[in-house]
């Protein structure tokens, strides 16, 4: 049996609602700060971007405030790690009413789609964006064939 509704972005469509029930229930378990594990989202963890051109593999994530001493980034076989250590930024005896940006270390590690040159690696951070370029080993770059025919 197939169900379907004549407007699946009005906010009363089952689906929404049962988005914001999932969301209440899920707040009330584990607190009103907490990310739901269907988001897809890891709370402070920056969300990152892959792409691909036809010679390098690019990586780019939000790092607001982070500045490039507070970064490491590595590049074994086809996984590429980044670790940020974000230093709190608490005032001596300060208490927090709210706080929802992240703080202390993480770590990522991205699988790339294929086999990059390591020691080519170039990593840039300008206005709290990280941008890594990887670019592709010899083998893994696209190469034109010639044919020979009559």
């Amino acid at each position: 049996m197939v169900f379907r509704y004549a407007n699946p972005l009005n906010p009363l469509h089952p689906m929404h609602l049962l988005r914001r029930e999932m969301d209440r229930l899920w707040s009330n378990v584990v607190g009103e700060n907490s990310e739901p594990p269907w988001t897809g989202v890891v709370r402070g963890h920056p969300p990152v971007n892959v792409w691909e051109s036809a010679d390098a593999v690019y990586v780019e994530l939000e790092v607001p405030g982070v500045k490039s001493d507070q970064l490491e980034i590595s590049v074994v076989g086809d996984r590429l790690s980044i670790k940020v250590d974000r230093a709190s930024a608490q005032e001596g005896d300060a208490v927090f009413h709210r706080r929802e940006r992240p703080v202390g270390s993480f770590s990522r590690v991205v699988r790339l789609p294929g086999p990059v040159e390591a020691n080519a690696v170039e990593a840039e951070l300008q206005s709290g964006v990280l941008l890594i370029k990887l670019p592709k080993a010899p083998e893994a770059r696209p190469r034109k064939i010639n044919v020979v025919g009559k």
